[in-house]
């Protein structure tokens, strides 16, 4: 399809690596500014990366922690530059805006519809995950900007793996809250930390328990490791968030 014939919903069905050409380098130019604005600005570092990557032919469902727009900016460009393809999990609110609804569906993104049964959003995740492309999800829905801010957990992506066969790869990340005190919108530039957990299969779970306790099973242990790493990290570098 020409660039000007694809439409939105073409984008959220369809691969990446189908996109129209102009998009495509329009696209990796922009990947390419992003990850040199934001080594420079946040000198992050993902450790542990070997475990993002995925170890079939289906790709990963990515969870991590969220406090800041800038630590998804740092994570799909790292992902990106391994030569993976990365589709960001977005709640469907922002295509209120026609301008981001624009943006995100042209880098992959594919909406939510939170806190119901999305099965159209479920299916497009899967349908990427079998062809190769990793999904990266939010468990905690929004941004988490104080320690006693409550937080509602999304299960979803454990269907999502599920559905797809896909593995779960938990990561975590800290120091990016602290880019932008509180009551300020310009971020500051800042060190902050990114590190990879260990990945697990639905295959991982004890034997023995009914489908349905295996899929809460990959939901809790992927959230569990997903905040031991970010524990670990708030104990290596006290202060920050």
């Amino acid at each position: 399809m020409k660039l000007f014939k694809y439409g939105t919903e073409d984008y959220y069905d369809n691969a990446m690596r189908d996109y129209p050409v102009a998009l495509r380098i329009f696209y990796y130019v922009v990947i390419a500014i992003l990850f040199a604005f934001s080594k420079l600005m946040w000198r992050w570092n993902v450790e542990n990366a070997e475990q993002l990557i995925a170890r079939g032919k289906t790709g990963s469902v990515i969870i991590c922690n969220h406090t800041s727009m800038a630590e998804v900016v740092a994570l799909v460009t790292h992902v990106v530059r391994t030569g993976r393809r990365v589709r960001p999990i977005m709640k469907s609110e922002f295509n209120k805006n026609p301008i981001i609804k624009w943006f995100f569906a042209r880098v992959g993104g594919i909406p939510v519809d939170r806190g119901t049964a999305d099965m159209k959003a479920l299916r497009r995740a899967q349908h990427a995950l079998q062809r190769g492309e990793d999904v990266l999800i939010y468990p905690e829905g929004t941004r988490i900007r104080t320690d006693d801010q409550p937080v509602v957990v999304h299960g979803g992506f454990a269907l999502m793996a599920q559905m797809a066969k896909a593995e779960i790869a938990p990561m975590a990340v800290c120091g990016f809250r602290d880019i932008t005190p509180a009551g300020k919108h310009l971020m500051r530039p800042m060190k902050t930390w990114m590190r990879a957990g260990e990945r697990l299969s639905l295959d991982d779970a004890p034997e023995g328990m009914s489908r349905r306790d295996r899929t809460q099973w990959f939901e809790d242990e992927a959230i569990r490791r997903m905040y031991a790493v970010r524990d670990e990290l708030r104990v290596e570098h006290p202060g920050r968030r």
